[in-house]
């Protein structure tokens, strides 16, 4: 598989890119964003952009891929909804706009959060958000588009939050939620394991579209015959 990575740079995006780099049947890694990823690989190309609402200048480099974990995201905390929805609803639809017309097959799998509302009836602004996010990810023309809904999400093999608050809050629970995970591991996800169910569903799909923490954990077990 040839696969495309944005927000390679976050917490989540470092355990993607690892179980992409570390799987056999992934050729090729291509990783979108602002920065580059701090790691060096023969499969990895860093494509740094800046403008991430527009890709007209990318295109020539984001064709024949088969498929996009879309990891990009930050959080509302302290923001209007109006930069929020640009963030979070534009940015997203800009890239996957730009690669429908260019992979019409491909697999969109996209990071979303327990909680979102594809309704549009909640009062909580980012689950109206995402959920709107959603429902427009679905509606592009993708051969298929899962989304995912985790909750908690512990760092493993380095991975970082870019978010200062985050990187403290993990310092503190991380060892305790450890602890309880094995009790509980449909609730309590971790970065390998969001990479590696996004390698899944790739590889061979799944009956759901919309995944909770449960399932993507169950996806992520899943041993794939890649002979």
């Amino acid at each position: 598989m040839k696969v495309i990575i944005w927000g390679a740079t976050g917490m989540v995006g470092q355990g993607v890119l690892r179980e992409c780099l570390r799987a056999e049947d992934v050729i090729s890694v291509v990783a979108v964003g602002r920065s580059a990823p701090t790691v060096q690989h023969f499969k990895l190309q860093s494509l740094i952009h800046e403008d991430l609402l527009h890709y007209d200048a990318l295109a020539p480099r984001l064709s024949g891929l088969d498929a996009c974990f879309f990891c990009l995201g930050v959080s509302s905390m302290g923001m209007s909804e109006q930069e929020y929805t640009r963030i979070t609803h534009e940015m997203t639809l800009a890239a996957a706009t730009a690669l429908v017309k260019l992979n019409p097959s491909m697999t969109f799998v996209y990071l979303s959060g327990s909680g979102a509302d594809s309704t549009g009836k909640s009062r909580t602004m980012w689950e109206r958000v995402r959920g709107g996010t959603e429902n427009a990810l679905r509606a592009l023309g993708f051969k298929s588009v899962y989304i995912l809904r985790p909750g908690i999400i512990l760092p493993r093999h380095g991975a970082v939050s870019k978010t200062p608050l985050y990187r403290n809050i993990y310092r503190f629970l991380t060892p305790l939620l450890s602890l309880i995970r094995p009790l509980c591991p449909g609730f309590i996800l971790t970065t390998e394991v969001m990479g590696l169910a996004m390698l899944n569903l790739a590889r061979q799909g799944f009956s759901e579209t919309v995944l909770n923490s449960r399932q993507i954990n169950n996806i992520a077990q899943i041993e794939v015959s890649l002979s």
